[in-house]
């Protein structure tokens, strides 16, 4: 009773010692979020690897939208998608060639790269074991206390050359499928009381194809799923060096640190809610709309109950429309286009046909409630991110929610890795570290009798 006492005294003092008016960071020019006051990031680095675009910026300053386009080194990643699928093959091996090295590979480097990983993939027995103690509900707190764990199993983890690093990229990208699907069968056995499986990686398949059967096994599976979790992956794999992970990995990265540390501290950012668990948030809204929308087909009923989420009236009265508005797109978001057009193929498969054009009218009336709410502190043009897609698509897959965030892991590493590598190969190195100003007055020290 006494501990909670004092937790609860504890707990109180925040109210006061956390206070910060908003009015002062506009009086010392705080760039919150390190945005800028239109909304754009603060620059705070240069990077060859990937590159967002969503506006243009005009002679006189201001911001022009334009349609979203997201490069992988100078590369559009519409060219690097659709070309996949024309040539019906896989296309995650080759960004993860093209990110790492900074170039496309021809026919036989890329058959001899594919081969690699898919060799590389199965876990070590000291790593299966590592999993296994760590079972627990949640796969990112798995797969950080994993990636950790591997340091210790690394002949050489400290070293910071340019072979060590990329001899370690290349063994967790190719181990990330894997890690993810022996976590979450363990947790399906521990947790959910159901059959434990544990199947080992294939060979000559892609890291799709091979992710779907190590979670499915052999029959639980589509030829078109595999494509479209290939191109789930493609579009997930690097979205410049300023988004919240990849920025936390070039932080980490810039002390020197180990890559096992570097990479866990990329996956605890991932996993809030506000980056790589934002599709669970657009599923768990979507469920919801199901049931409280009577006609899926009625653009106004929709309109209405957008109006209410809005004004934090209904939902969970935080007044946002999850999956749709993005930092940096305002037309478009290149990777719910793509995700789009391979998710109605895919529900033309599964026959839920009706539940995509609900998603497309949800994703319609509430671009348009945003853009035409009243008392809006902002009009920025907005459009649906990836998010709003990828979930839906998922669990056409079949695809446990558990694994939905740690999918993102599973691609996002191979940016991490080429951003990693790139901070620690400049030529004139520096710590990444920002200044905060205090603004508390000093206080004189009170001897411990006189309090």
């Amino acid at each position: 009773m006494k501990d909670e006492f004092m937790m609860y005294k504890l707990s109180e003092t925040v109210k006061v010692t956390s206070k910060i008016s908003t009015e002062l960071f506009e009086k010392f020019n705080v760039k919150r979020g390190l945005r800028n006051a239109d909304h754009t990031g603060v620059l705070v680095g240069l990077t060859n690897i990937g590159d967002v675009v969503g506006y243009d910026r005009l002679d006189d300053g201001t911001l022009q939208p334009v349609a979203g386009k997201l490069l992988y080194r100078g590369i559009d990643i519409d060219d690097l998608a659709h070309c996949a699928q024309k040539e019906h093959r896989s296309g995650f091996e080759e960004v993860i060639y093209l990110l790492l090295s900074g170039a496309l590979p021809d026919e036989d480097a890329l058959r001899q790269f594919s081969r690699m990983l898919c060799e590389s993939m199965a876990l070590e027995k000291q790593t299966k074991i590592a999993i296994i103690d760590l079972e627990g509900q949640d796969i990112m707190n798995i797969l950080a206390r994993t990636v950790l764990e591997m340091y210790n199993y690394d002949p050489d983890p400290d070293d910071t050359s340019r072979d060590n690093l990329m001899r370690q990229s290349l063994e967790l990208i190719s181990k990330f499928p894997a890690i993810i699907a022996y976590a979450y069968n363990i947790l399906r056995h521990s947790a959910k009381g159901q059959s434990l499986h544990i199947r080992h990686p294939n060979d000559n398949v892609s890291i799709a194809e091979n992710f779907l059967y190590m979670v499915k096994g052999s029959q639980g599976y589509t030829d078109l799923d595999v494509r479209v979790l290939d191109l789930a992956l493609i579009l997930h794999a690097e979205h410049g060096g300023g988004n919240n992970s990849t920025f936390a990995v070039r932080v980490t990265s810039s002390t020197g640190t180990d890559t096992y540390s570097s990479i866990a501290a990329g996956i605890g950012s991932l996993k809030g809610p506000l980056h790589g668990g934002a599709n669970l948030q657009v599923g768990r809204m979507i469920t919801h709309l199901k049931d409280v929308i009577k006609d899926w087909t009625n653009a106004q009923e929709i309109d209405d109950y957008f109006a209410k989420m809005l004004a934090k009236e209904v939902y969970d009265r935080k007044g946002l429309i999850y999956g749709i508005g993005h930092a940096v797109y305002t037309v478009s978001d290149p990777r719910a286009v793509l995700l789009k057009e391979m998710a109605k193929d895919l529900a033309k498969e599964k026959g839920r046909d009706a539940e995509f054009a609900f998603m497309q009218l949800l994703e319609e009336r509430a671009i348009h409630s945003i853009t035409h709410r009243k008392n809006a502190k902002t009009k920025k043009q907005v459009c649906a991110n990836v998010d709003f897609y990828s979930g839906f698509v998922y669990d056409m897959i079949g695809l446990p929610k558990e694994v939905y965030t740690p999918l993102f892991a599973m691609s996002r590493i191979v940016g991490w890795c080429a951003h990693r590598i790139e901070e620690l190969n400049f030529d004139d190195r520096r710590i990444i570290r920002p200044a905060y100003k205090n603004i508390s007055s000093p206080v004189a020290f009170t001897p411990l009798k006189q309090r």
